[in-house]
């Protein structure tokens, strides 16, 4: 059982193993509330999941570490596992998802472990564990249905509580429901009066679906951009915790992900990953003015590609870039009236493609595509409403 010893325990066995994630106040992120942000993208495997794996790893005996260990994970959990087995001298193997992101699968490699990439989502991976364990006799690290590791995550809570008393929520992702699990027995038992909110994807919201109807709920597929918090089925030791101490569940949309991200990378200047964002985008849900309010940054594994995406579909979700197309008479001039119109309505142009052999329907017509840089919805209408006034329908494709 959860105890608020264990977890100081545990924050006492990690002193020189992780780094303390100081509070950073966010004024620009919510303007209603006092919000802080709790910067785990900021540990030294870019999540949080070091906390938990390596006290796990530290409290095996030594038969278990000489079998060795062995871990599912959505890629997070496997970079704590194997630098935690590393650092004790054991061989640990990992098993991934496919569809994990390439520098999570690379960085787990690099801190020492061996890896199996399986097919499907984390729980394929997770039954693939478990089928190589009994096979071959490892230990077994998992990744949030154990109290070990739940007392490793817990260790956050103590931080926020010590360095901000008067907190009056904490955001919290959810996926398997560890982390939750272990920061609200901790922030709870110091505090009866704390909110903790957990939040999950909406393509993957097992938590919530578990609490609705007070039973474990394994859904039949999981959709998100959120691939740390990809879990079908949410953990059966936390939910027990989850049901005790959890205030609230929220979801989130992708595309409010999206906008979350680039409101960190704007605002702050912090990369942080689907998963590690779901907090952040769950601020605008909560009713919570003028309160002290904690959202935790859970990690920023993100390789370079998935970066440069979600930044493009983000400026797209919150109008800052606008894709539209238009037809124009196939006579001479015409680029030169949507440049003016555009100028006008202050647009910068960022992309042109004018195809002529597009539109057969119309012979008269050619078909021009535009990209434009844009200040939100209301810019956008505007300019809408000026290329209307000249004659113009325009078609947003984005």
């Amino acid at each position: 059982m959860l105890t608020l010893d264990c977890i100081y325990r545990a924050s006492f066995a990690l002193k020189n193993v992780i780094r303390r994630t100081d509070l950073i106040y966010a004024p620009q992120i919510n303007n209603e509330s006092q919000v802080y942000l709790k910067p785990e993208n900021l540990q030294y495997t870019g999540s949080f999941k070091l906390r938990g794996a390596c006290y796990k790893i530290s409290c095996l005996t030594e038969e278990e570490k000489a079998r060795g260990v062995i871990a599912c994970s959505a890629g997070n959990h496997a970079q704590g596992v194997a630098l935690g087995a590393t650092k004790h001298g054991i061989k640990s193997l990992i098993c991934l998802p496919e569809g994990a992101p390439i520098s999570k699968v690379e960085a787990t490699k690099r801190y020492g472990a061996e890896v199996c990439l399986v097919p499907g989502v984390y729980d394929d991976a997770y039954q693939k564990a478990l089928q190589l364990k009994e096979e071959k006799g490892y230990t077994f690290i998992h990744p949030f249905d154990d109290e070990d590791v739940m007392e490793g995550q817990g260790t956050i809570a103590l931080e926020i509580m010590e360095e901000l008393p008067d907190v009056d929520y904490i955001l919290v992702p959810i996926g398997g429901g560890g982390l939750i699990s272990g920061i609200a027995c901790a922030a709870k038992q110091i505090n009866p009066s704390v909110k903790i909110v957990g939040v999950e994807p909406e393509g993957a919201a097992s938590a919530l679906a578990a609490v609705e109807d007070d039973q474990l709920v394994k859904l039949s597929e999981v959709s998100t951009i959120a691939d740390g918090t990809a879990v079908k089925q949410i953990g059966e030791t936390p939910f027990e915790y989850i049901k005790k101490y959890v205030d609230e569940i929220v979801t989130v949309s992708d595309y409010e992900l999206m906008e979350a991200f680039l409101l960190l990378v704007e605002k702050h200047k912090l990369i942080a990953e689907g998963s590690g964002i779901l907090s952040l985008a769950a601020l605008k849900k909560l009713h919570c003015k003028r309160k002290k309010v904690v959202s935790l940054i859970s990690g920023g594994n993100m390789d370079v590609m998935t970066i440069s995406s979600m930044i493009n579909k983000g400026l797209i979700s919150r109008g800052r870039i606008l894709t539209f197309s238009v037809q124009l008479p196939d006579i001479p001039g015409q680029l030169e009236v949507v440049s003016h119109l555009l100028n006008e309505c202050n647009a910068n142009v960022i992309g042109v493609e004018h195809n002529q052999f597009k539109n057969f329907a119309r012979f008269s017509e050619v078909e021009l595509r535009v990209t434009c840089e844009t200040n939100g919805e209301a810019h956008i209408q505007a300019i809408a409403d000026k290329f209307k006034e000249n004659g113009y329908i325009i078609q947003k494709i984005n």
